[in-house]
């Protein structure tokens, strides 16, 4: 198989779950300005403007990065069998997770109904979060995607690596 010979580095690891825990982060607070933020609406004659992804905490789901990105330094400097396992169940959980995330945020920013005045600064200011969101969720879906790749080609590796090696260990007791 061509994917068994992807390896990637102590270092590079290291980086990734880096990142995977500050676009979380980051996530965290955007989800704590959007709750600061609609909270201070008025209700007005056409209502508060309440978009898809705050009533689902779409934002808040960087916590599920920032575990991920957790698995993966962990597991990079400890790594286990079932601490790679574990690390990958998660970034595939995370890839899901920001699948979902940017079909939310496209249906949101694809509908906007008319909100009241005094609250339409809020509304468009929350659009533009959910817009800068749109950009790191192509990267943490790549992040996440590049680690699943590599961790199951190394699980794959090493299955390959025990299989071979017991009969040699066999052969070499006679």
């Amino acid at each position: 198989m061509a994917c068994v010979y992807s390896k990637i580095s102590t270092a590079d690891s290291l980086v990734l779950g880096a990142i995977q825990i500050m676009i979380g982060v980051f996530h965290v607070f955007m989800w704590y300005f959007l709750l600061v933020l609609y909270m201070g609406q008025i209700k007005g004659v056409f209502g508060t403007y309440e978009p898809i992804t705050y009533k689902t905490g779409c934002t808040l789901w960087g916590t599920f990065f920032i575990i991920a990105g957790a698995f993966i330094i962990r597991v990079t400097k400890h790594p286990t069998r079932s601490g790679i396992i574990c690390t990958l169940i998660i970034n595939v959980f995370c890839i899901m997770t920001t699948i979902i995330a940017i079909i939310l945020t496209i249906i949101e920013l694809s509908h906007f109904k008319s909100v009241s005045y005094r609250n339409y600064g809020q509304a468009k200011l929350g659009r533009e979060v959910s817009r800068i969101l749109l950009f790191f969720y192509p990267l943490e879906f790549s992040i996440a995607l590049a680690y699943s790749i590599c961790s199951c080609c190394n699980l794959f590796q090493r299955h390959e690596d025990d299989a071979t090696s017991l009969p040699q260990e066999a052969e070499s007791t006679f």
